[in-house]
């Protein structure tokens, strides 16, 4: 081929594959814009009959929410936009291991907002505050940016032809088929459990249901993780998840500020707003909105009693067993005469729901309904959480979850701390009429806590302890001024004492509270305005311990105010309650008696002794190295903080060697423990012994000892002289030569075993669920004393002379222990 003609095909060659590239160009260029085409349709805004078919199923509500498909659609009106939301999510049923359902899991306000042809979910913080009408309002929101929780396409918008106003609707399954953290298991779960991923492929919406004031969502979640508390060998966890959006009210309730002298649930802001030279966290009360009636306001500031603009009503769940309606009602009702303190009549109201013939679409779900829900489960519990205002504190509905088996819980309190007294408690089955009075207990205790009441665990300690054994005392005041104490039954009273009170009432701090936190005060303008009078109301009662609160403790250090406890002295309470136990003891085969029955009643009642038994050597042990906790401010007079008294501090030490040191020869019932077990007697004599003695011997209690020496000089019961008194009291039989049986040799070894842990251990971590005195340990004066308690122990072993062989071999061994821990090379 010549050259010319190599030329020309190459050159016709390369026109032929320019030609066929452009050509290709041009195609993909074609596809590519047809798919982008199809996509922009797919995204687009179309008319709301191609979105929202026939075929759709709708719920009206806040939202209408539309099913179809598969696919839950939003239908949105503009008016809603901007409104702020309350989302609350809880966990609906669980999986065994993981607590119970109705726990809440996290609380986030939310804003709907229009962005372009996008809806934005955007989260809302009220941590820090400043009046919109003051110029640091904008450094506020500058630092407080809302970030998006979730962006939305458009899909179509709905004219109301009435109106005028536009709906906006949006596929808002997405939102909760996801792991959007917020609206799923928390983060702080998700660690413990080792959660690595939300499985999308089994996790699905259950049901979204739309009501006048809140979108209730269920969804189905399942994780995968390698820490699970069951069905571990799946690696997935699945629970039920409840989704409550609840709109706020456009018209904030005013506030009422919090103090920390009269016990309320409440919630705190940073206000930047203060005319002070620094920021400073407000905290005010959760509360029920009552307000008086324009028409009786007159009435009120005569003092008559009205009734308010809306009363707090609550539902009782149809699935109630019909016996124990009333009860539950009386308890509830049980408030009115503390809002009758407040002003109010008729406040507080139980009432039935409508039955599905007269409303089907009536629902507890439904947030404008407050209803105590009967949930069948083996659970001992109730439980009364409440939802409220971020932005106020204003309540706007509460669930009491009711577990059925809330009264197994109540049976045994009953039996065990009033048997000795009451023949009503001696048997396995209490008669209906005394199960619903103490139905009627919980259920007060639980519609207090709606209320916006804590735990009052100082509450009991007003009383002497000798009052409770009096009738005409108990009848009038109950076993304690509030019934948000844990001021169960009256294991205080003694046979022969006569008809006398055995459970709290609504008592005279409960009034007193409830007056504090919900009388209007009708000529403050603001919630600062309300502050004077709110303090000239607590220092009307300022000193008496009546009306005081102390909180509920993660670990005790104030003895005052404690659980489970009755009366001003431990020592003096808990030594009824041992005379009490000693006489239910040998009563407690013939009181769970049953023809054909074998023994697991007995079992379980000989079982709930020995807890209350342990719960007074707790109330007494919490008297050595204690420290009150009296609330006040700096126009009252007195010490917010005194150690407990030497004194009684040394009363407490001897009470628990004589009563629980020493072997309690009462517990060991052969007859018992021949019908319940074929072993098991010793070693629980030991646990026992040994909870206690670790609790003494405690790296907090010894630091406020020693800054308790520090301060107060020989006023004080010192740490060396608490060791001392232990050592001395654990081991008299080297004293007195006697034998040492097999109760104490064990409580002498773990003696021993402590006092190892105080000398090579290091204070742990603090729980978030306890309280506790921090100390540095090893620069503290702590071990030095430990050692020197550990020689002088030695010694004393080493110069006994015991005549039991096995009392020889215990303390031989003790000596050798010491060495190791003295000389562990």
């Amino acid at each position: 081929m010549n050259r010319k003609l190599s030329y020309v095909i190459a050159t016709l060659l390369a026109i032929t594959i320019a030609s066929c590239g452009a050509s290709q160009s041009k195609v993909a260029s074609k596809a590519s814009a047809s798919k982008s085409t199809k996509k922009d349709k797919k995204d687009a805004i179309k008319p709301y009959g191609k979105v929202i078919t026939k075929e759709a199923k709708t719920d009206e509500g806040l939202f209408t929410v539309h099913k179809l498909d598969g696919k839950y659609f939003y239908e949105i009106p503009d008016t809603l936009m901007g409104r702020e939301m309350l989302m609350v999510t809880r966990i609906a049923k669980t999986a065994t291991g993981l607590g119970f359902g109705g726990g809440k899991q996290n609380t986030s306000v939310l804003r709907w907002e229009v962005k372009d042809k996008k809806v934005l979910l955007r989260v809302v913080s009220h941590q820090i505050y400043a009046a919109d009408s003051l110029p640091i309002s904008e450094a506020v929101k500058n630092s407080n940016f809302e970030p998006v929780l979730y962006a939305f396409d458009v899909k179509a918008y709905k004219k109301d032809s009435v109106s005028g106003n536009k709906n906006i609707v949006i596929d808002a399954s997405p939102l909760f088929e996801t792991d959007v953290k917020p609206l799923g298991l928390p983060q702080r779960r998700r660690k413990s459990l080792k959660v690595s991923k939300l499985d999308a492929k089994r996790s699905y919406i259950d049901t979204i249901r739309s009501y006048p004031q809140n979108i209730e969502v269920r969804t189905v979640k399942t994780y995968s993780g390698s820490a699970l508390p069951s069905n571990n060998a799946t690696g997935t966890l699945s629970l039920m998840m409840s989704n409550s959006m609840i709109l706020l009210p456009e018209v904030p309730m005013q506030r009422r500020m919090f103090d920390e002298r009269v016990g309320w649930f409440g919630r705190g802001q940073t206000d930047y707003g203060l005319d002070l030279q620094k920021s400073k966290t407000i905290r005010y009360l959760d509360r029920w909105r009552l307000e008086v009636k324009d028409e009786d306001m007159a009435a009120f500031k005569r003092g008559e009693l009205v009734e308010p603009k809306k009363q707090i009503v609550y539902y009782i769940d149809r699935a109630t067993p019909k016996k124990w309606v009333p009860y539950i009602k009386q308890g509830i009702e049980d408030w009115q005469v503390a809002f009758e303190a407040a002003g109010f009549k008729n406040a507080i109201i139980a009432a039935d729901p409508p039955s599905v013939e007269e409303d089907p679409d009536w629902s507890p779900e439904d947030v404008r309904y407050s209803v105590v829900r009967y949930l069948a489960s083996p659970i001992p519990n109730a439980n009364g959480p409440h939802v409220s205002d971020p932005r106020s504190g204003e309540i706007l509905e509460s669930d009491i979850n009711w577990y059925h088996n809330v009264m197994t819980l109540l049976h045994n309190w009953y039996f065990v701390q009033t048997a000795a007294i009451n023949p009503e408690a001696r048997s396995n089955e209490f008669k209906d009429e005394i199960m619903g009075r103490l139905i009627r207990f919980v259920s007060s205790h639980e519609v207090g806590h709606t209320l916006g009441l804590p735990h009052n665990m100082g509450s009991s300690v007003a009383y002497a302890v000798d009052d409770l054994r009096d009738p005409e005392f108990t009848k009038k005041y109950g076993t304690a001024p509030s019934i948000m104490d844990y001021a169960r039954f009256n294991y205080i009273a003694q046979p022969g004492d006569g008809d006398v009170a055995l459970m709290p009432n609504i008592g005279i701090y409960d009034k007193y509270a409830i007056k504090w936190g919900y009388r209007p005060i009708l000529e403050a303008k603001s919630a600062e305005d309300e502050k004077k009078t709110l303090d000239s109301w607590i220092l009307e009662h300022a000193g008496d311990p009546m009306y005081r609160f102390g909180r509920q403790q993660r670990g005790v250090i104030d003895p005052s105010s404690q659980t489970e406890d009755l009366g001003d002295d431990a020592m003096k309470a808990s030594a009824y309650g041992i005379a009490n136990l000693k006489r239910i003891v040998p009563n407690l085969i013939t009181w769970t008696a049953e023809e054909g029955q074998n023994y697991d009643e007995l079992d379980k009642m000989y079982g709930q002794v020995l807890s209350q038994y342990n719960r007074y050597m707790g109330h007494v042990a919490a008297n050595v190295g204690g420290v009150y906790e009296m609330y006040k401010t700096y126009d009252q007079d007195g010490a917010v903080y005194t150690h407990v008294p030497k004194q009684k501090q040394k009363e407490a030490l001897t009470f628990l060697q004589e009563n629980l040191f020493e072997t309690p020869e009462w517990l060991l019932d052969t007859n018992i423990f021949d019908k319940i077990e074929n072993a098991g007697s010793v070693e629980r004599i030991r646990r026992f012994q040994t909870r206690t003695l670790n609790n003494l011997l405690d790296f907090g209690r010894m630091g406020r000892m020693l800054e308790n020496e520090t301060l107060n000089g020989n006023s004080a019961y010192t740490f060396m002289d608490m060791m001392e008194d232990t050592r001395e009291g654990l081991f008299s039989e080297l004293k007195t030569r006697s034998t040492i049986d097999i109760y104490r040799r064990n409580l002498q070894r773990a003696y021993v075993e402590r006092l190892e842990y105080l000398m090579t251990r290091e204070q742990g971590a603090s729980s978030r669920f306890s309280t506790r005195t921090s100390i540095d340990v090893s620069q503290s004066d702590i071990r030095a004393v430990v050692r020197a308690e550990l020689k002088g122990l030695k010694r004393d072993l080493q110069n006994s002379r015991l005549r039991d062989r096995m009392s020889r071999i215990h303390t031989e061994d003790l000596v050798e222990r010491i060495n190791l821990i003295l000389d562990p090379k």
